[in-house]
């Protein structure tokens, strides 16, 4: 059984990892920014509660990131997810940028998903997992306007991971970038393509596969490299 940690467990496709693990038997920590409001992850919880914790992390604050990962102990992490994210504003500012959605949006999306694999670095190993939640707006092949706060920070996840899978190649560190689809999320909205629970599944089944030989590809959710 593996040890999970994730962020942004409180909903969408973070909450269906949560339950996916926790079906396969697997141990979760579960990081969110509000656990109070986290009404359906506290119920999982009272029924997986030898197997289900929940801790506060705000990925955007560097006390809370350390902070949230001390609370989970000092165990290994097989898997984590970097699931955490906010769309920022959506239409095109050019004549008026909200620059502090902009920073939030860098804060949670770009900073945020480095700040968390440093606060759980020294309990990743040899076979250990990350997984990065990126987009297909982070990438130059898919031509799109507006969303400048999102494009820009998924674009530049996409190669911040790029360097750091190089940099732990040699301990035996596999990290990874996917693209979850376009799920029916409050992000995504009830029109989109997949549900979370495909979505979750997909990934999962993915990481499962994921070799250090590929450390630091874009994938597709559903298995396919993604040009970028």
């Amino acid at each position: 059984m593996a040890n999970v940690a994730i962020t942004g467990a409180g909903r969408g496709i973070g909450l269906e990892l949560v339950k996916l693990h926790l079906d396969r038997g697997d141990t979760v920590l579960a990081l969110v920014r509000n656990p109070g409001g986290a009404s359906e992850l506290n119920t999982l919880a009272a029924s997986f509660a030898d197997k289900l914790s929940i801790h506060r992390m705000d990925v955007a604050d560097n006390a809370s990131v350390k902070d949230g990962a001390a609370s989970t102990g000092s165990g290994g992490i097989d898997v984590l997810y970097n699931v955490a994210g906010v769309s920022g504003r959506t239409e095109p500012q050019l004549d008026g940028i909200d620059w502090d959605d902009f920073d939030e949006a860098i804060e949670i999306m770009l900073k945020g998903p480095l700040r968390v694999l440093s606060a759980f670095l020294p309990r990743l190993g040899e076979g250990s997992k990350v997984i990065n939640f990126s987009s297909q707006l982070g990438a130059s092949t898919w031509p799109y306007g507006g969303y400048y706060p999102y494009v820009a920070t998924k674009a530049g996840l996409n190669r911040l991971m790029r360097s750091v899978a190089i940099d732990l190649k040699d301990r035996g560190i596999v990290v990874g970038l996917i693209h979850p689809g376009w799920v029916q999320t409050d992000m995504g909205g009830s029109g989109a393509d997949i549900t979370p629970q495909e979505s979750a599944a997909a990934i999962a089944a993915l990481t499962d596969s994921w070799t250090i030989e590929e450390t630091g590809e874009f994938y597709k959710w559903n298995g396919e490299k993604h040009a970028w």
